[in-house]
């Protein structure tokens, strides 16, 4: 088994320099953290590198929804939908801890994008093609029925709703689990490791990269048989640097979410609403919270730092005005949010929303294999297409084989509770566990649906940390996670702990504030941080903070 631990970063790089890779992965987001998932349990020796931290980008900053892609339909994309819909079912499967299923109402009102007709065929089509188990199909609702799930709706000119099934998820722990199951399977795998050069041999073909430690400032060479670009909205800066940017390239597209609390949006049930300009929104509840988004425009920023403007703000408070509107909600109501990018491959006069969400593979003449497009919910698929890129050329260049893809049946890390089914029971057992060591009931099941498989070491941290919490002023429930981050997910800066491992800065921002003193001088003391990295990193904490709730003007 690889480290996975922040104490063991120094290691971990002298393993991948040390070892003969097969393939070295750039990009740790959910499709990086998918193929270096992929081709380990082949029996590839892998290695991957992310110059921020897992997730960072575009992996922790979707609408968390491993959705079957019902807007495809409309651009009669069936093949997209056929495989999304297939791929949600075994993502649920694999990490029912960190994907559940969510019932969505698509409201339909004069004039609007959807009639009953055409959603009750859509839906029906959709069931079909996404292979939806017979207790999830597609439902159809009066106007009567519709208000009585949500009675926050527009009940002007409404004439009904389709009722389906999404699936809710944690994109960013989504993402760290298949990167822990990669680790458990031999994966060595790095953050705040940043790709500066690529290295070549006499014949002009890529042998290896350099790499430069984010944290200590030293580089690193390292090689490798094949190396997979997973850069997401990087993709082509990569491509760049291989001087292979050229014919098809991307399209970065930004959206954004805000979050309310629930007592100023009290949700009910998930809507899926078309806007006065045609386009789809989410509003989701979630954590005592609600959730909307999102927005998409196209997008020329800094590509680490996309920001919520006023303009993406006040367009995500239209909408939902226009769909709600007893609730007359403000930016005053706004808790927090964050802004993200789509890395799509660009198609020549087509708008942000029509840019189909395919993922293409590119190989460049020097051997580097890039992966663009693509969405959350196909991750596990996209990695298998890439794997099998590669073991097709060392099969013909060295004769080696390799197994097919080994992932549809694999629980990832934390996955281990019985599938679906398993997962309930598991869940009742655990939060009974928890309750008799003395959590409550809401953190217990907070941590279970957070940790899945892996809660028992969070619990054992909670009681054997517990008087050691106390000395460093720190809550003993808040401590046993930040030791876990710490030991089994890498985590090395504030974000990491406070948006990826938790969603806290999204989801309870004033969590954050409450704990984030004491846990930044726990984290400088525990891994010798100098005064100039903990003003640096206290600083980008402090500075998403603001962010959340300050539009860019």
């Amino acid at each position: 088994m690889a480290k996975f631990s922040s104490y063991e970063r120094k290691e971990i790089l002298n393993n991948m320099k040390e070892e003969k890779l097969d393939l070295l992965v750039i990009g740790g987001g959910i499709t990086g953290a998918g193929i270096s998932l992929d081709a380990v349990t082949r029996g590839l020796n892998t290695a991957l590198v992310e110059m921020q931290d897992f997730a960072a980008g575009t992996s922790s900053r979707s609408t968390k929804l491993v959705h079957g892609g019902l807007r495809y339909l409309k651009q009669f994309e069936v093949k997209m939908v056929a495989e999304v819909g297939k791929e949600r079912a075994i993502v649920y499967e694999n990490g029912p801890h960190v994907t559940t299923p969510e019932w969505m109402m698509l409201p339909f009102h004069q004039g609007g994008t959807f009639g009953p007709f055409t959603t009750n065929i859509g839906l029906r089509v959709y069931d079909f093609l996404a292979g939806v188990k017979r207790s999830e199909r597609r439902k159809m609702f009066s106007p009567e029925e519709a208000i009585n799930r949500e009675p926050l709706i527009k009940r002007d000119g409404l004439k009904g709703a389709g009722y389906y099934v999404e699936y809710k998820t944690d994109d960013a722990r989504l993402t760290i689990e298949v990167m822990k199951k990669a680790v458990d399977n031999g994966v060595h795998a790095i953050n705040y490791a940043k790709v500066v050069d690529f290295i070549y041999s006499e014949t002009n073909q890529l042998t290896g990269v350099v790499v430069e430690d984010r944290i200590s400032g030293e580089q690193h060479t390292i090689y490798a048989k094949k190396v997979i670009n997973a850069g997401g909205p990087w993709v082509d800066e990569l491509r760049e640097i291989d001087g292979s940017k050229h014919g098809k390239h991307l399209h970065l597209t930004k959206g954004i979410h805000l979050v309310f609390p629930k007592s100023i949006f009290p949700l009910q049930q998930a809507i899926y609403f078309d806007t006065p300009d045609g386009r789809m929104v989410f509003a989701i509840p979630r954590d005592n919270k609600t959730y909307v988004g999102t927005t998409d425009t196209t997008y020329q920023g800094d590509i680490a730092h996309p920001t919520m403007t006023e303009e993406d703000r006040d367009y995500i408070i239209n909408a939902i005005n226009y769909m709600f509107p007893s609730l007359g909600i403000t930016s005053k109501d706004v808790e927090s949010s964050w802004a993200g990018l789509r890395p799509l491959v660009a198609e020549e006069g087509k708008g942000p929303s029509e840019i189909s969400r395919k993922d293409e593979i590119f190989v460049s003449e020097s051997g580097l294999i890039s992966m663009a497009g693509g969405k959350l919910t196909g991750y596990r698929k996209m990695a298998e297409q890439a794997v099998d890129t590669v073991v097709k050329q060392l099969k013909e260049e060295e004769g080696i084989l390799y197994t097919n893809s080994e992932t549809e049946h694999m629980p990832i890390s934390g996955g281990d509770v019985g599938g679906s089914k398993g997962f309930a029971q598991f869940k009742d057992k655990k939060v009974k566990e928890a309750q008799a060591i003395g959590l409550s009931e809401d953190d217990a099941y907070r941590l279970v649906q957070r940790y899945g498989g892996n809660v028992d070491k969070v619990f054992g941290l909670y009681q054997e940390k517990s008087d050691e919490a106390n000395q460093e002023g720190i809550d003993p429930l808040v401590f046993a996670e930040l030791i876990y981050g710490l030991e089994y997910e890498l985590v090395y800066k504030p974000v990491d702990f406070f948006i990826r491992r938790t969603g806290a800065l999204f989801f309870n921002i004033d969590w954050v504030r409450d704990h984030k003193e004491a846990v930044i001088t726990y984290m400088a003391k525990t891994l010798d941080w100098n005064d100039n990295q903990k003003q640096e990193y206290t600083d980008e904490l402090e500075q998403l903070l603001k962010e959340a709730v300050t539009p860019e003007k």
